[in-house]
């Protein structure tokens, strides 16, 4: 029977008794906060917000930046059976107040200032909120009624739990694993959000699932830092990591990832492909100023690096000369490279978005294999993962165990099993549209390979449909074109349109590095890609990502971005995912103006 959430905390504590079960960067240095602590603060925490009102079935909105202090919050409102409604800061206030309207949110915790008056400016809307408690407050700072600081509220929990140090136990206990545990909302990259509502059994199925096929132990440490309210660093790198007994290490921001994993040296790291593309392109950066006898001698390395990696893939083993030549290659140049995160990393895993093949083979070309997994926010959220030693680039492996996958309907990858969510909050024709028969429509397309490994294509929705009736799928055409090491983004258009076109975000730092080496010079980005010569390296990128392709899918023209893509220009949601109709309503002049003149490189803003 699966446990429930908190349990998996407890039993965490219990079993490995860590002295540094969770980690964290304060005043210049790192702190270890023990098993024994971390319960403590939970404890005192659950029983304060159960003196604020808060019980069984309502709902706890965190509005917080990935730390330590957003993992104990959830942890204590779960221990109450409360439900938990994670909410990007990055959001707008007007967006965050839709998402605590919708769930009728009883109170919001947020990490500091900032957010605390984002709710103060929306909070009349919000009937249903009835306090709200700040993490950084500063003590001593008199509160308006209804707020707190998170220290007075563990301070009251405690003076509870002194009297009764058995209490919040006993909460627990009561906790069922069928129970709701949080409503996520889903990213919204062409609709509203969708509260997707998974119950502990739901979660707790998946982690002890993904545990069965994923090796990691008490002695490992992962470094966090995607987002807590993104329900994969949720599952995979709060809760499966509480239940293998791993320390938890929380990153001060995505800026400071390279250098904490110097100080924290971690064996496990979860990112989602944009985070390991960008590491790749940071390294080949960083080789390019180097001199010319080190870049020799880095793809050489490299190179003897791939074919090792791409002996693996195929199951079979290196001749006894490339065998050496690869040893070799690993001491003199992988492994300085794997120092950089801290020289201990055994495996990553990648999750949110399909990662390049180019990019996969490089991590193993290095000796860090990176398994990548399937899943989505209402499937709590893996469906499949590649396991240790089988890993398949192009895959993201078969079900892990108790689920199943099935292809439906266009395509359509269809799941069913445990880790189905219980259905969208208060949107049950929503639901019916999702679930059929108990099964899921993710909504992507795909299909199974003979040892049952999933290999996915795009998403449904995504799919463009030429003015001539011709289907195409974006995403393998624009995963192409960001393995070239001149762009860092695609994305294609072509929806109702005669052909397909491209809009493509230069990776800057190579293209600058190479027009100061070839003598281009610009007065700034704008006149950089005017040039011909720059057109001409484009040019040739899309006619390598055309020439397998049919006529219908293939590219006629493209323009180039003068800057990437943001999440906080609305272009990516907070699970980096590209808004396909911001994208085409923003660059609208751009777009029109490639379909005017088919020949014409346009640039943009």
């Amino acid at each position: 029977m699966p446990r429930t959430l908190i349990q998996i905390f407890l039993d965490a504590v219990d079993v490995h008794r860590k002295s540094a079960q969770f980690m964290r960067r304060a005043n210049g240095a790192w702190q270890s906060v023990s098993g024994a602590a971390a319960l403590e603060t939970v404890e005192s925490l659950a029983l304060g917000l159960e003196t604020l009102g808060i019980g069984r079935g309502d709902r706890v909105a965190i509005l917080c930046e990935t730390r330590l202090e957003w993992s104990l919050v959830d942890l204590a409102a779960l221990g109450l059976g409360a439900v938990t409604v994670p909410i990007y800061p990055t959001l707008t206030a007007d967006q965050a107040a839709a998402l605590l309207r919708d769930s009728e949110a009883k109170l919001i915790v947020v990490s500091n200032a900032t957010q605390r008056d984002k709710i103060r400016s929306v909070r009349a809307g919000l009937p249903a909120l009835e306090a709200l408690i700040e993490i950084d407050r500063q003590e001593g700072v008199a509160s308006p009624r209804g707020e707190h600081g998170l220290g007075d509220v563990i301070r009251l929990g405690a003076a509870r739990r002194a009297q009764d140090p058995g209490a919040f136990r006993t909460r627990a206990a009561t906790v069922r694993p069928e129970d709701l545990a949080t409503i996520i909302y889903t990213s919204g990259t062409t609709g509203e959000p969708k509260g997707a509502m998974l119950s502990h059994a739901n979660i707790a199925f998946d982690i002890e699932s993904c545990l069965q096929v994923m090796p990691l132990s008490r002695d490992d440490t992962c470094l966090s830092f995607l987002p807590l309210s993104h329900v994969f660093e949720r599952m995979a790198g709060l809760y499966s990591m509480l239940a293998a007994g791993v320390t938890i290490a929380y990153a001060e921001g995505l800026d400071t990832v390279a250098s904490n994993a110097l100080e924290v040296r971690p064996t496990v790291l979860i990112a989602m492909p944009r985070f390991y593309e960008k590491v790749l392109t940071r390294v080949n950066d960083s080789v390019s100023k180097r001199p010319r006898y080190a870049q020799r001698l880095f793809r050489w390395g490299i190179a003897q690096g791939t074919r090792a990696a791409r002996a693996h893939f195929e199951r079979r083993r290196l001749g006894p000369l490339a065998a050496l030549k690869a040893a070799l290659a690993d001491r003199l140049v992988a492994h300085a490279i794997r120092a950089r995160v801290g020289g201990r990393l055994r495996f990553g895993i990648s999750g949110g978005a399909p990662l390049s093949p180019r990019t996969l083979e490089f991590f193993f070309a290095i000796g860090i294999p990176i398994r990548e997994g399937y899943g989505l926010t209402e499937t709590s959220p893996v469906v499949c993962l590649n396991r240790p030693g089988r890993e398949k680039p192009g895959s993201v492996g078969p079900a892990i165990p108790g689920v199943e996958v099935k292809i439906g309907d266009a395509g359509e990858i269809l799941t069913h099993g445990p880790h189905v969510m219980m259905g969208y909050f208060r949107n049950p024709e929503a639901t019916r549209a999702a679930i059929t028969d108990s099964w899921f429509h993710t909504g992507d397309i795909g299909h199974l390979d003979p040892d049952g490994s999933l290999v996915i294509t795009d998403r449904l929705k995504d799919l463009i449909v030429t003015a001539g009736g011709k289907k195409v799928a974006p995403q393998p055409i624009e995963a192409k074109l960001r393995d070239s090491r001149w762009i860092g983004d695609a994305v294609l258009i072509g929806d109702r349109r005669p052909y397909v076109v491209a809009l493509l975000v230069p990776d800057f730092p190579q293209l600058e590095v190479e027009a100061a080496a070839r003598g281009w010079p610009a007065a700034d980005r704008r006149a950089l890609l005017a040039r011909p010569e720059v057109r001409e390296l484009y040019a040739a990128e899309i006619a390598r990502a055309n020439a397998d392709r049919a006529p219908f899918e293939q590219i006629k023209t493209f323009g180039l971005l003068e800057r990437e893509l943001t999440q906080e220009a609305g272009e990516l949601t907070p699970s980096l995912k590209v808004k396909r109709r911001v994208i085409n309503e923003k660059y609208a002049g751009v777009i029109e103006a490639l379909y005017g003149a088919a020949s014409k490189v346009e640039t943009a803003a």
